[in-house]
């Protein structure tokens, strides 16, 4: 099988993979984050590939029988025919599980204990030792939307932290399947929700929560998926957080949720506009915590090593026959 890697190297896995049998590797040089048209010596004979953007001359690659993206992501691939091809692809999912899973507990008690306010306080030399400040998440409900690996990492967390755990999923938890995991997150089995929700119980998930956590893909079904009847299902105390794609929630709607009180707060780390402009209103609430989409990116510690680690697997997967680690269906890759 002739790889094509379009990704900077991690060298122990790059060892391990020149080590499975029948393996010719070519790199882009250098590995960038964007779309781009790759050399044609590259990409005409390559059967696999490994990037995080294809090529702008993906119609080149006749020999494409697979591509590896690395982010868990996936609309970069849409609209390219890859299923009508005959190409299989994978995605990057299990990689920023747990930094994602650790944004989402630390934003939780952040938004309880209002950190926002405390910082406030400490630039303006102010001591107060309100009440607000004290408050605890043990014993809260998280609302977790969407039960794949973020979410099952986000539930793991929770639970630590003494919390009731609510899914609303298109499917009942159960065991997560052919997906990358790192050892010990998780929850694999998909036993850990105190109670689950389908679709049409929507609103009854929505107005028991203390934390609406998204946890989906964005997809054409998906966009804008949280609307004003979904805000206002939730109880004012309620905080919503976002680690998943900024236009799963329909702006309008988010802001004005903030504005008149619907509910208590907001975290955000994926947003509607790259980078958001100073001007844009979600900088300035004193109740919402606005990170720069830190909470999982190329640069965590971790995700050369973990992505690498998918790649290698995937590549040993293909070469015995066996099913490949985070493969998209179909349907996944046309955006449904």
């Amino acid at each position: 099988m002739r790889l094509l890697i379009d990704l900077p190297v991690f060298e122990p896995a790059l060892a391990r993979l020149r080590a499975i049998p029948d393996i010719a590797i070519d790199f882009a040089d250098p590995p960038e984050e964007r779309r781009r048209p790759l050399p044609l010596e590259l990409v005409r004979e390559a059967e696999a590939l490994l990037c995080t953007f294809p090529p702008e001359n993906l119609g080149d690659m006749r020999a494409l029988r697979w591509l590896q993206v690395s982010s868990a992501g996936y609309s970069q691939l849409f609209g390219l025919n890859l299923a009508g091809r005959g190409v299989r692809a994978a995605n990057g999912r299990g990689v920023f599980d747990a930094p994602i899973g650790e944004w989402v507990a630390s934003m939780m008690v952040n938004l309880a204990r209002d950190l926002r306010g405390m910082i406030r306080n400490q630039d303006a030399a102010v001591w107060d030792r309100s009440a607000r400040f004290q408050r605890e998440i043990r014993g809260l409900t998280v609302g977790i939307w969407g039960y794949g690996g973020i979410g099952r990492e986000t539930a793991r967390l929770a639970k630590g932290f003494g919390m009731r755990v609510h899914v609303l999923s298109r499917r009942p938890p159960g065991p997560a399947g052919d997906v990358y995991r790192v050892p010990g997150t998780g929850d694999p089995d998909g036993t850990l929700p105190d109670r689950t929700f389908a679709e049409p119980e929507r609103v009854a998930f929505l107005g028991g929560l203390d934390f609406l956590v998204l946890a989906m893909p964005l997809t054409k079904l998906t966009e804008g998926i949280v609307g004003e009847d979904d805000l206002r299902a939730l109880q004012p105390h309620a905080f919503v957080l976002n680690p998943a794609r900024g236009p799963l929630i329909r702006e309008d709607a988010l802001l004005r949720a903030l504005r008149e009180g619907w509910i208590q707060g907001a975290a955000a780390d994926t947003h509607y506009r790259y980078p958001m402009p100073p001007d844009h209103p979600l900088w300035s609430f004193p109740n919402v915590i606005f990170t720069p989409h830190i909470s999982g990116s190329a640069l965590s510690p971790k995700f050369l090593e973990r992505t690498w680690d998918i790649f290698v697997e995937n590549v040993e997967r293909w070469s015995a026959g066996r099913p490949l680690l985070n493969e998209l269906s179909g349907p996944q890759l046309e955006g449904a």
